[in-house]
């Protein structure tokens, strides 16, 4: 068994979502159109540069699922994706405490919030990478691809080698 952490990281916040209608949780809110388009394209894409996790942990927010819907649909082989609640309003530590628990998996996707998805990015390779990669911020679908530097714990030797946007 690897004790390592994963050496490929993929950071997908969730696509566009629909505002909550009156009366509906934030955690029941749905991608809308665009939403659903963005997820499409982004998990496309990803696949297409062959980023194909072995292993997606995402939050159980309905915008979330739907999100690693499409990630499922895009990838050939049978990805495993795991819900938790866990990551839903979750702090920046909890989603590095996934990863690390996550040591047997070589390439983990982690399909979660802003926030704290870009709190995550800006720890893992540092705020002037994170800042030169998303200047405007982290946008709904973008998906940020890291690797491992050598055999490195998780202590932000992570090297942010690819940021695809839908």
């Amino acid at each position: 068994m690897n004790h390592q952490n994963p050496a490929r990281l993929y950071l997908l916040r969730h696509a566009k979502s629909a505002w909550a209608s009156p009366g509906e949780r934030d955690f029941a809110r749905t991608l809308d159109d665009e939403g659903f388009a963005q997820a499409e394209i982004i998990a496309d894409k990803a696949a297409d540069r062959n980023y194909r996790p072995d292993r997606v942990v995402s939050s159980t927010a309905a915008r979330c699922r739907q999100t690693a819907e499409a990630i499922r649909r895009a990838m050939d082989h049978d990805v495993e994706i795991l819900f938790t609640d866990t990551l839903y309003n979750a702090p920046c530590d909890t989603y590095l405490e996934i990863v690390s628990a996550n040591r047997d998996s070589s390439a983990l996707m982690l399909i979660g919030h802003n926030p704290t998805m870009e709190e995550v990015l800006d720890m893992l390779v540092g705020s002037s990478q994170a800042a030169a990669a998303i200047p405007a911020g982290y946008p709904t679908a973008g998906l940020a691809v890291l690797e491992r530097a050598a055999e490195s714990p998780l202590d932000g030797r992570w090297r942010l080698v690819d940021f695809l946007i839908a």
